[in-house]
């Protein structure tokens, strides 16, 4: 049976991703936001359901550590092993907007989110402010994004044809082409695609989910470290599913927008209304507050740099995700069982494979940055040096001149 919910919540997982990506790039198309912003905000919000219903769920049955071990492991989850997998299959695009606006709110809520917990509980109060700050960067977000198509070009007639082939695609325009005939009608398709998409990866996360706990817990290991972990991951495999098939069709920005906004969402709205929710709050392990959420806003942080680099994320960039992932997996592992090994695992993260690594994130900044000024310093002196006419070019006549000897 469990390897038949695993198996079942895959397929869920694939299909429910395959909908809610078709539906989502129709609807931005259709309504005029860019895929972005619908990466940024419907999608996102809709691939981080699993993670309310589980956190939800946890603090209500007296399982605060699996609440909170969720919304952290999944946002690191999010970041290094998704975003680094997904960009396996192909570079991802990262707007600017993503680099001046998201990712920094992004870092700024997990800042929050460690402040809050270093008493211990996530309060009712702070999750309301979690809340309320969630909901105001998803009304700014939007409002912009509507004032900025609106200069760019004008809005399509409300009985216009839409141009179908290129806003699904493939076998979906067979299906729905007779229904997309006006824009009232293609909404109406998208919202029954996305609806049908965010069923299938809530229903099938949650069956992944539940056949690997019920693993874990017949193997001892506690609520911190199955959220961390096993639920984090399950949770986390809408988002997987989502962008590995956004990057598969094209959408590389919505791919990218989907983890930020979902990153951001987990701990506004997720912790948020957890905390709202619980009687007492959300419960902050001290493991938690000294390592697992420090991390999170490391791994928030490294995405800053590797997003600014050519402003896209390249397969090398991945498999160093993936492989960090890895690293913070193994050492979860290893402190869970209290093994031996952990000791001179710890040494050799922390004195060899994480200096490295910042060392090779410098790297590229500084060679970016380097880029960078030559551009602009070869725009600069493009300018004067076709408005100065004393100057020929090399291999032509200079003013006046007939080139004749």
């Amino acid at each position: 049976m469990t390897l038949l919910l695993l198996l079942g919540g895959f397929v869920l997982l694939v299909g429910g991703g395959e909908a809610l990506v078709r539906g989502a790039a129709s609807l931005g198309r259709t309504v005029g936001l860019s895929s972005l912003i619908i990466g940024l905000t419907v999608v996102s919000s809709a691939t981080s359901a699993p993670e309310l219903a589980v956190s939800t769920g946890a603090a209500l049955s007296g399982s605060p550590g699996l609440a909170l071990g969720n919304v952290v492991g999944s946002n690191i989850v999010n970041i290094l092993f998704v975003l680094g997998l997904t960009a396996i299959f192909g570079a991802l695009v990262v707007k600017v907007q993503l680099i001046k606006v998201d990712i920094p709110i992004m870092i700024g809520f997990s800042v929050i989110a460690l402040l809050m917990a270093l008493d211990g509980n996530v309060s009712t109060l702070e999750g309301a402010v979690l809340l309320g700050l969630i909901v105001a960067y998803l009304a700014v977000t939007v409002v912009l994004a509507r004032r900025q198509t609106g200069r760019e070009q004008a809005a399509p007639s409300p009985e216009e044809t839409l141009d179908v082939d290129r806003a699904v695609g493939g076998g979906a325009v067979k299906l729905t082409k007779g229904l997309r005939t006006t824009k009232r009608r293609s909404i109406l398709v998208d919202l029954v695609l996305l609806a049908v998409g965010i069923a299938l990866l809530v229903v099938g996360a949650q069956m992944l989910v539940s056949a690997a706990s019920t693993i874990a817990l017949s193997l001892g290991v506690s609520d911190l470290i199955i959220g961390l972990t096993i639920v984090a991951i399950g949770t986390s495999l809408p988002e997987l599913a989502t962008s590995v098939i956004a990057a598969l069709r094209g959408e590389r920005d919505m791919a990218v927008g989907n983890l930020v906004g979902s990153n951001i969402f987990n701990i506004g709205a997720v912790l948020g209304l957890t905390a709202i929710i619980s009687p007492l709050g959300v419960e902050v392990a001290s493991a938690a507050v000294n390592f697992d959420l420090p991390v999170m806003i490391a791994t928030a942080l490294v995405l800053l740099p590797l997003a600014f680099t050519s402003q896209a994320i390249g397969r090398l960039e991945g498999l160093v995700l993936v492989a960090l992932y890895s690293a913070y997996v193994v050492y979860l592992v290893l402190y869970a069982a209290g093994h031996a090994a952990l000791q001179p695992f710890s040494s050799a993260m922390l004195w060899f494979v994480l200096p490295i690594t910042g060392l090779w994130i410098t790297a590229l900044v500084g060679y970016e940055v380097g880029v960078l000024r030559t551009r602009r310093a070869a725009r600069t002196a493009q300018p004067a040096d076709s408005a100065d006419p004393g100057t020929p070019e090399p291999g032509r006549p200079g003013p006046g001149r007939t080139g004749a000897p």
